[in-house]
């Protein structure tokens, strides 16, 4: 089983008891706004996504979105991971969290540990994928070292999408 860990926080693979969390998450607003609704709106909804989801995508791929938890007391409060994309040709970098643990350096730091994960994995670069009025998300991947490269569209979705992206390559010369 994955685990990373920072100061602050712990990452780790989700699991069914995480249907809660889960529920809560993709039903906040910004997530629905920015990232899409799932349609999740039972504990079993979000049972269904998290096995056909996340727990699938680690046994498929070894990586996956990951539940961030504070270190200090186990309280979950986003997502941060991997994600392989049938859409995309590099693996995709997500990231989450909940209203009351944003603006606090949370999201940098949990991907800042998923893209060591993606180094020590050996993925020559990493993208990301951000609806176009998400500036936070933007500014956030920009300090982590990605470039806006062009927009794009996903299969079997209208939204047009900036893809952002880091060699990790360039990072070992």
């Amino acid at each position: 089983m994955t685990r990373l860990s920072t100061e602050r926080l712990v990452l780790t693979e989700l699991d069914e008891d995480d249907a809660p969390f889960i529920l809560e998450l993709l039903n906040d607003p910004e997530w629905i706004r920015h990232i899409g609704d799932r349609k999740l709106r039972t504990l079993e909804d979000a049972r269904s996504y998290l096995r056909n989801g996340p727990i699938a995508m680690y046994a498929r791929e070894g990586f996956g979105l990951y539940r961030t938890a504070l270190a200090r007391d186990d309280t979950p409060i986003g997502l941060c991971g991997l994600i392989r994309r049938p859409a995309l040709a590099d693996v995709d970098i997500g990231f989450a969290f909940l209203p009351a643990y944003r603006r606090c350096g949370y999201a940098f730091e949990s991907a800042a540990a998923v893209l060591g994960q993606a180094r020590s994995l050996g993925l020559p670069r990493v993208v990301a994928i951000v609806s176009p009025e998400n500036d936070r998300s933007a500014a956030l991947l920009a300090r982590l070292g990605f470039a806006r490269e062009r927009s794009i569209r996903l299969p079997d979705d209208e939204a047009t999408l900036d893809l952002f992206a880091r060699d990790l390559a360039a990072d070992a010369r």
